[in-house]
């Protein structure tokens, strides 16, 4: 055993001495080369060189200080990990002065300067419940109705994203931002009467003065920033500062030259909007409630071929709304119903009624080329007939099939008006039994994805018109966003 404790000993001995051995000639041998090259190299070479590697360090360290600051590079990565239900991405929402928002609501008389919108921007946009459907929907289902205005939706929106499963609290982790402005709610009371530009304006102006003081806006100028329209876009395209005309100036703004923006009829040149479908009466709480209304519309008694709710506008030359009524209501095979004396509002019962006793309703345009009762119609099971291209085309094309001929019928309001209307019961008459009952079928099968749910409802597998729009306005963002800060 002592032999052998010596021998590792000495064995230990002289690796160490080897060891030293090694590190001796290497500092010899480094020394003998600075040495060598020292003596090769003039002194005022050396300092040279050492004064320009100096001056590189000190240039590559500003270039990185003025590169413009790179998202979160975890974000993409962290996603799935995060919640496998939001592979499109996370939602921050801003936390907005109330001036902005939930103020409105507050002063809700003061919306309007003919009459109350409180029960409109009721019940988180909904409107009151709905009552008097005894003979228009299946009682299991009545509570998921309300009368529910149809420029509610963004008090609607903001009401879904502040619970919505992908809204985040750390921003630095959002894909997109969302600006809970209620420009809608905002702009209304200004539209008519003796108001100035500036005071259509001020309140835009004010959001976006906010919102230039917060980082995460101006760290990408907007671009992964969207907002939600509950108006037509052309109530917010104002081009001059003329007091007579119409709207805000909201869009021409230049902080608003990068947010995306949702509205339920957008400009179909702009590609920073899409459309988004009006608020109906009908908000579904589980997925058993679609498919009850889906199975009722389809197995719906129809008695008319086609109907029309509306009235007419007397002071509008050439009105094509009167040349629909009076047709209608000469011909026995069209449903009328004028809303000239007839409560027409939200879904109201009547309306419900028409549509579900009618294969077909006729849709002409509403203030813009889209309208509303558009979707009361399509929720009713009966066909929109339209008379306009830009109705459908170039509209909802997150939501509708870009084939509008599989479940609308197109006729040239022109021709209608060059036969006083008769050319509707020609084309409609000439579509045979089972092709309406295909194009209702598309109808029925579409029915999810223009409907808003009740907020904090399980769907189950189902997308509502909500959810489709929040997954693709994501989608859009990062896109923007990463090519934003590849360039």
């Amino acid at each position: 055993m002592l032999q052998l404790n010596l021998s590792k000993r000495s064995s230990n001995s002289n690796e160490h001495h080897h060891d030293s051995s090694k590190k001796s000639k290497l500092t010899f041998e480094l020394k003998h080369a600075f040495h060598t090259v020292k003596s090769q190299i003039p002194l005022t070479h050396c300092v040279w060189l050492l004064i320009t590697i100096f001056l590189q360090i000190l240039i590559l360290f500003f270039l990185i200080r003025s590169s413009p600051p790179h998202p979160p590079p975890s974000n993409s990565q962290q996603l799935v990990a995060l919640n496998p239900d939001c592979q499109s991405g996370y939602v921050y929402v801003y936390d907005l002065p109330a001036t902005f928002n939930t103020e409105f609501i507050d002063k809700c008389e003061e919306l309007d300067p003919w009459k109350s919108r409180c029960k409109a921007v009721s019940n988180g946009g909904f409107g009151p419940s709905a009552t008097g459907l005894e003979r228009v929907v299946p009682k299991d289902i009545t509570p998921a109705w309300y009368w529910t205005d149809m420029y509610a939706a963004e008090v609607i929106y903001h009401n879904r994203m502040l619970s919505h499963k992908c809204r985040i609290m750390d921003p630095e982790k959002a894909t997109g931002f969302y600006i809970p402005f209620y420009a809608g709610l905002d702009i209304g009371k200004f539209l008519w009467f003796n108001y100035t530009a500036k005071d259509r304006d001020r309140k835009s102006v004010m959001v976006l003065d906010w919102l230039k003081e917060q980082p995460t806006f101006t760290r990408a100028n907007g671009v992964d920033h969207f907002i939600m329209l509950g108006r037509l876009t052309w109530d917010f395209r104002r081009l001059t500062a003329n007091d007579s005309e119409w709207g805000s100036s909201l869009l021409y703004m230049p902080l608003m030259k990068n947010v995306f923006r949702l509205s339920v009829e957008k400009h179909q040149n702009d590609d920073l909007e899409e459309s988004v479908p009006y608020p109906t009466a009908f908000h579904p709480r589980s997925e058993s409630d679609i498919v009850q209304w889906q199975n009722y519309i389809k197995n719906y008694d129809r008695t008319k071929l086609f109907s029309f709710v509306g009235a007419k506008r007397e002071k509008i030359k050439n009105d094509f709304r009167g040349v629909l009524m009076d047709y209608c209501k000469s011909e026995e095979n069209c449903l009328a119903v004028d809303c000239a004396t007839t409560v027409c509002s939200d879904g109201a019962p009547a309306i419900m009624e028409a549509f579900l006793d009618s294969d077909f309703c006729l849709q002409p345009r509403g203030d813009g080329l889209t309208r509303r009762s558009t979707f009361d119609c399509m929720l009713a099971g009966s066909i929109p007939v339209y008379f306009w291209r830009g109705t459908f085309k170039g509209q909802y094309e997150w939501h509708l099939p870009w084939m509008a001929e599989s479940y609308t019928v197109f006729i040239d309001h022109d021709n209608v008006r060059d036969t006083n209307g008769s050319l509707i019961l020609q084309v409609l008459q000439g579509i045979h039994k089972d092709k309406v009952k295909e194009m209702r079928e598309t109808l029925i099968n579409l029915l999810p994805k223009f409907v808003y749910a009740t907020p904090g409802k399980d769907l189950g597998s189902v997308k509502d018109a909500f959810d489709i729009t929040i997954d693709r306005v994501l989608k859009r963002l990062k896109s923007r966003r990463d090519q934003y800060f590849e360039s």
